[in-house]
């Protein structure tokens, strides 16, 4: 070959080279950021082009999918009591994308998941159009619906409830709520409709059961009884050392309770009972922030939890002065709680002091119903020992059950029910409404098949009518009513 030639034929040769270094490097290297980028309109137009599989509620689904017109995008998402079920599901929405199971499971109500691989090619073969999988929830839609209707003439709240032996979640409302099917297409009504939504200052679209952390109030209380009964240091009851009034140490401030209480050296099940500040307060300040923060921690404080959706760190502060962890352990200061993370309380209580992880994905599923992955429940700690668990039982059935008890509301006929109220501050100098907590379980004969906390922010009620006990048990009361009326 003569020398000219040569050297076309190396260039050539270069080209070829270059033009497949660049074929590998975008089919491999960069595909994964080019599939995902916002302007790739292929990805969208294949997300939307079948109908999605569906989310899965006690064997029915809640959610479905609608042929469109005037769009390349052929099918969009359609939900069954949306307002009641966004807090679970999230949204998928052809103009502003997906949120919550919708988002992470979202390759597998595509079909798009790598596990569906050889379906997909199957399906390929034969001609059969491709199909989403399913997603199978723990949730109990009777609990469900309870939990909605208990809130949403009440303003803002929401309620968490899990079975304790799993760590399965039975409900997750939260109001105001919203309906996904409102703005799940590409319209210009849908876009507004969304607009609207999000700046609503009501937040319409906060998840307030997993991403809002209230001040707990009296309902952290209860993690304090456990680091005082894993102490060693107290027993139920034996009297406290508790003065009346208390001054909190390195101040000159009386630590209040609220009301003319018997809480002078009260003993531990009496201080919860009527929800005395000073006993634990003191508590709190006698163990000290290390072992407070121990006991936090192992409860599921100051991390966030993946159920699989997202929730925010409840917070519990590691560096705190004598007088501050006095106030933290009665649930102020800088304390703050989801109600996931009150649920998770009174379900390692109710549990005997084992902790599972909770979760509300039970199982997904292929098309053709196959089960691809199965949730298995998992231990997440040991808050207290079975002995200490018991009796904190004990004294929360005394909230409930006797004369005086905060907790009246929630007693439910023929079932063993513990519980704990609050109301906690809120705003400088406690200038706002207060928050209504209650944080309870019910037993029946057969074991303890649900543990649930509520948080009521109930503007349209007077200031003196806003109480754990008066707002939010009922609404737990009706929630643990429809599990036990579920099983």
């Amino acid at each position: 070959m003569n020398k000219p030639l040569r050297r076309i034929a190396i260039f050539c040769g270069l080209l070829v080279l270059a033009l497949l270094i660049r074929d590998n490097w975008l089919q491999y290297v960069q595909a994964d950021s080019l599939q995902t980028n916002e302007k790739n309109r292929r990805v969208t137009i294949e997300r939307y082009a079948q109908p999605r599989g569906d989310i899965i509620v006690d064997g029915k689904p809640i959610t479905g999918s609608k042929a469109t017109s005037g769009t390349d995008l052929k099918y969009k998402r359609t939900w069954k009591d949306g307002p009641m079920w966004s807090p679970v599901t999230g949204y998928a929405s052809q103009i502003v994308g997906a949120t919550q199971i919708e988002s992470i499971e979202d390759g597998m109500l595509t079909g798009n998941d790598d596990r569906l691989f050889f379906r997909r090619t199957l399906d390929m073969i034969t001609g059969k159009k491709k199909e989403g999988g399913n997603v199978v929830t723990t949730l109990n839609a009777r609990a469900q619906k309870a939990a909605y209707d208990g809130l949403k003439n009440r303003g803002k709240g929401a309620v968490a409830a899990i079975e304790p032996s799993t760590g399965k979640i039975l409900a997750l409302a939260s109001t105001p709520s919203y309906d996904p099917s409102d703005f799940a297409g590409n319209s210009t009504t849908d876009s507004k409709t969304f607009q609207k939504l999000d700046k609503n200052k009501d937040k319409p679209l906060l998840n307030r059961a997993l991403r809002e952390t209230y001040p707990p109030g009296s309902t952290f209380k209860l993690v304090t009884a456990a680091a005082a009964l894993e102490s060693g240091k107290y027993d139920p009851d034996q009297k406290t050392d508790t003065p009346l009034p208390w001054t909190m140490p390195g101040t000159t401030t009386p630590l209040p309770n609220e009301g003319n209480i018997p809480c002078k050296d009260a003993t531990l099940r009496v201080a919860l009972k009527v929800s005395c500040n000073t006993v634990f307060g003191k508590v709190g300040a006698d163990l000290g922030n290390d072992e407070m923060v121990k006991e936090a921690d192992k409860f599921g404080f100051n991390k966030e939890q993946f159920v699989p959706v997202r929730s925010n760190a409840s917070n519990f502060d590691d560096d705190m002065n004598v007088s501050q962890t006095a106030l933290s352990s009665i649930g102020q200061y800088n304390t703050a709680a989801t109600p996931l993370q009150m649920a998770m309380v009174a379900s390692a209580i109710a549990n005997d002091g084992k902790l599972m992880e909770p979760y509300m994905v039970d199982e997904l599923q292929a098309p053709n119903l196959d089960t691809i992955e199965k949730t298995e429940p998992k231990e997440m700690s040991r808050p207290l020992s079975s002995e200490n668990a018991q009796k904190l039982q004990s004294m929360m059935e005394t909230v409930v059950n006797d004369p005086g008890g905060t907790g009246s509301n929630a007693k439910i006929p023929g079932v063993t029910v513990g519980g704990k109220t609050g109301t906690a501050q809120h705003g400088v100098d406690n200038s706002e409404k207060p928050y209504a907590w209650f944080v309870s379980y019910a037993k029946t004969s057969s074991g303890s098949p649900v543990a649930v906390a509520v948080v009521v922010e109930d503007s349209a009620a007077s200031r003196q009518d806003i109480s754990g006990g008066g707002l939010a048990a009922p609404i737990a009361k009706s929630v643990m009513q429809a599990v036990i009326d579920s099983k």
